[in-house]
């Protein structure tokens, strides 16, 4: 491993989601002019955070749950309108080329 890649000032720090009141004391290079008291009665710099694994809908088990199913039956059901547009248009087509003969046929009597 290189000596010059590694930070220099890797300490303990505090991050906080205080949506959902869970805090956590780690090793960082996050830099925070905010400190808090932690339980072991030292103080260390707070960093806040929008969302954590206390507020994550993953870890939380609250996450959507996606309804394959469903999906695969609308994409079928788009698949069957397509294929019964297409050949509503195909018709008209012929139907207007008739017409087009039709016409062409009376104005060559």
């Amino acid at each position: 491993m290189k000596k010059s890649i590694q930070p220099k000032d890797y300490d303990f720090v505090v991050f906080a989601d205080e949506q959902a009141k869970f805090s956590f004391l780690t090793r960082s290079t996050a830099k925070s002019e905010e400190t808090i008291k932690w339980t072991d009665g030292k103080e260390y710099p707070l960093v806040k955070v929008q969302i954590s694994s206390a507020s994550h809908p993953f870890f939380t088990g609250e996450e959507k749950i996606i309804d394959t199913e469903g999906r695969v039956d609308r994409f079928k059901a788009r698949a069957k309108k397509a294929a019964a547009m297409k050949a509503a248009l195909a018709n008209k087509a012929k139907k207007a080329a008739k017409e087009a003969e039709k016409k062409a046929a009376e104005s060559d009597k």
